[in-house]
């Protein structure tokens, strides 16, 4: 994958403290990553960069929302994002050596000889963490297809009506009884 420059940050010509980095992003940031489980994304990222003299702060705030299908009935559902993430850089002498180490997600290590990082993986990262593993509309203020639901009641009720007919099970019944 090809980073986009527009989402550098060249943080050795800032002054130390924080600086503030606006974000939009759609349907056409994901183009370059793999296919999504959501559509219509029109969130806003904030990210605070506070600089310190050998390390920085990052600090990303997703807003926005993003259109997902529901896990229970397969309704469309709009999804509102909100979230924060933190990350720690450190500059090092060896920063492959140290990533390859480090066992907390939130702190990355660059060469002391950078000048730019580039944070579109990471907004990638935090607007799928953003996104709820279990997505219904119940739990987002909406109701359920009546419809699908009914059926997939019908469905389970099938499934546990419906006797056991696979023959590959019938010969250990034999040992079932002997037991009783």
């Amino acid at each position: 994958m090809v980073n986009s420059r527009e989402y550098d940050i060249a943080f050795v010509g800032l002054k130390p403290g924080i600086h503030e980095y606006n974000y939009e992003i759609t349907d056409k940031f994901f183009e370059a990553f793999q296919q999504q489980d959501f559509t219509n994304c029109h969130a806003q990222i904030k990210l605070l960069l506070d600089k310190k003299s050998s390390f920085m702060m990052l600090k990303f705030e997703i807003g926005g929302d993003l259109m997902v299908v529901c896990d229970r009935c397969n309704n469309d559902l709009k999804l509102n994002l909100w979230d924060e993430f933190n990350m720690t850089i450190k500059m090092v002498a060896e920063p492959e050596l140290m990533n390859d180490q480090e066992e907390d997600p939130d702190v990355f290590y660059i060469s002391r000889g950078e000048s730019h990082i580039n944070v579109e993986n990471w907004i990638y990262e935090f607007i799928n963490l953003s996104i709820p593993m279990h997505k219904t509309c119940n739990e987002q203020g909406g109701q359920c297809n009546e419809d699908a639901l009914k059926m997939l009641d019908k469905l389970e009720n099938e499934e546990t009506e419906k006797p056991d007919t696979n023959p590959i099970w019938k010969g250990l019944e034999q040992f079932k009884k002997k037991k009783d």
